[in-house]
């Protein structure tokens, strides 16, 4: 069976090439894609947030460093899909007449 192991200075680049993909995605992306982008990102963000709760249980409770990493992507990864829920409701009053409301 194959296995495939990430090292710490590969996590690194991953890390560093994603946000320069990520900036430059989002410097180009015209307005009107911003939502579906967005909505692409709060999916994301609910994996991210799934495979760190995995990761936090399956965690050495001598290991401080990956408890830090799984509970700070957690706390990033609700930030962002409770701010993306947010947006999306404000955005969609926007859209309703005041005869709706």
């Amino acid at each position: 069976m194959n296995q495939f192991f990430i090292t710490d200075i590969d996590g690194i680049y991953v890390v560093i090439f994603s946000l320069f993909i990520g900036i430059e995605v989002i410097k180009n992306v015209p307005a009107i894609i911003h939502t579906p982008l967005m909505s692409g990102a709060n999916a994301i963000s609910g994996i991210i947030l799934l495979g760190a709760i995995i990761q936090l249980m399956r965690v050495n409770p001598d290991d401080y460093m990956q408890i830090l990493a799984a509970a700070l992507a957690i706390v990033l990864a609700t930030i962002n899909i409770t701010g993306g829920f947010f947006v999306t409701h404000r955005m969609l009053t926007m859209f309703t007449t005041a005869k709706n409301k």
